[in-house]
């Protein structure tokens, strides 16, 4: 297909995606949303700047920045976005998915006019420098690669309204169970390892899966102990062999793991302790509601769904990559906010809503080809994907809405370039 239609009609379906925004939003914020969603695909930038060239507008660059900048300080317009993409995103969401909820961070080293700047770890030096708090959930089934993302947003510990990181965490996993109800099982890391998080989590009768540290207590037979003690004297009931890719490097392991039963201080709620050795000198201590029975398949699912939660790693760097995330330069904090919630929603566009009723094989020959990428398209195929609509969308050499955007029907077909082919 001519890779200028393909452009075409990307931007059309980019057009009908912005429509699951548009009741929340006046018309003109609707088309500030389109705009923006638009720039950041075709530029793979956060940079005002960088948006405005991409829109191509017949007037001066400077009013288009101004218009732009005007609309991005909308109070609550980041909110308004995560309810509106985990509504849409609410069908992936069935009764055993997982939802993660994987905390991150914004690192600013060399900033220092930016707002409530605070100080997060770099990961890669293990320094501290100025930085952005961030959360990002996705949802995933347990072994598969799919990954839908629901929520993502930016905190500082410094700004005026800041209560807490677990009431950050809260109000996520509530605006994700307003979209979804009880479906799904939450998972979080060690840093979920909290009382704070467990009672609300119990209290919302909603399931979960938590990896924990040594040192928390539990009950077991009575008997207050910490959970490394309790994982000394768990029986490995079951064992399996696993590849394991992370980091672009394979390893093959064995793992050995079993459960007992176990509850919280102060709760009366049954928890079960899954312990799985194998992965290091340390085992593995993971907390949930879900109930194991005396299966291998009950206990593997939580081992498994465990292992999914890995894969949310590759997506946080496709978004900071893709996008050039840590780039953002806006001198107000609502902005950036703001800024967070639609980069989330050019990555739905990209990772679900083209995805949802394309192949791989024609995503493959129509967009990501486009890319130029001399390795081919990696099992993580959205960043190609990523790089293919920016290449396509840049061919327009302007931005120009098809159409009055609108909702679409839950089961619409993207079957133009079926159809083309």
């Amino acid at each position: 297909m001519n890779p200028t239609l393909v452009a075409h009609r990307l931007r059309e379906q980019l057009d009908r995606f912005s429509g699951i925004f548009y009741p929340r939003f006046s018309k003109p914020q609707g088309r500030f949303l389109r705009q923006m969603i638009y720039g950041i695909e075709a530029a793979q930038d956060v940079k005002l700047s960088a948006i405005t060239r991409e829109l191509g507008e017949s007037i001066a660059l400077k009013k288009t920045s101004e218009r732009l900048s005007h609309h991005l300080q909308a109070e609550g317009m980041d909110q308004t976005i995560n309810e509106a993409i985990a509504q849409y995103a609410a069908s992936y969401v069935k009764p055993d998915t997982l939802i993660v909820v994987d905390p991150t961070d914004v690192r600013k080293a060399y900033a220092r006019r930016m707002p409530f700047l605070a100080t997060v770890r770099d990961g890669s030096s293990g320094t501290l420098v100025p930085g952005y708090w961030g959360c990002i959930a996705v949802s995933c089934e347990a072994g598969a690669r799919r990954v839908v993302p629901l929520h993502q947003r930016l905190w500082s510990a410094k700004a005026p309204d800041f209560g807490s990181e677990n009431i950050q965490l809260l109000q996520i996993i509530d605006t994700i169970r307003a979209a979804t109800g009880q479906r799904g099982i939450y998972v979080m890391d060690r840093g979920g390892d909290r009382q704070k998080l467990f009672s609300p989590l119990l209290d919302r009768d909603l399931r979960f899966l938590v990896r924990i540290c040594g040192d928390r207590d539990l009950y077991y037979r009575g008997r207050r102990s910490r959970a490394s003690e309790l994982a000394k004297g768990c029986s490995m009931r079951y064992a399996e062999r696993i590849a394991v890719h992370r980091e672009g490097r394979k390893r093959n392991l064995h793992l050995e793991y079993g459960s007992i039963p176990v509850r919280l201080p102060r709760r009366p709620e049954q928890l079960y302790l899954v312990v799985v050795r194998g992965f290091g000198s340390e085992p593995l201590l993971i907390l949930t509601n879900v109930p194991i029975t005396r299966s291998r398949t009950s206990a593997w699912f939580i081992v498994e769904a465990y292992l999914t939660r890995w894969r949310v790693e590759e997506t946080i760097r496709f978004i900071k990559q893709s996008y050039h995330l840590e780039d953002l330069r806006v001198l107000d904090y609502q902005r950036l906010r703001n800024l967070m919630a639609l980069v989330l929603a050019a990555v739905v566009f990209s990772a679900v809503w083209l995805g949802r009723s394309l192949k791989l094989s024609i995503l493959t020959a129509h967009v990501t080809n486009v890319s130029k990428r001399f390795f081919g398209v990696p099992d993580f195929h959205y960043y190609a994907l990523a790089d293919g609509i920016a290449r396509l969308l840049s061919r327009l050499g302007s931005y120009a809405p098809c159409a009055t955007p609108h909702t679409p029907p839950p089961d619409h077909q993207l079957t133009f370039l079926f159809s083309s082919a």
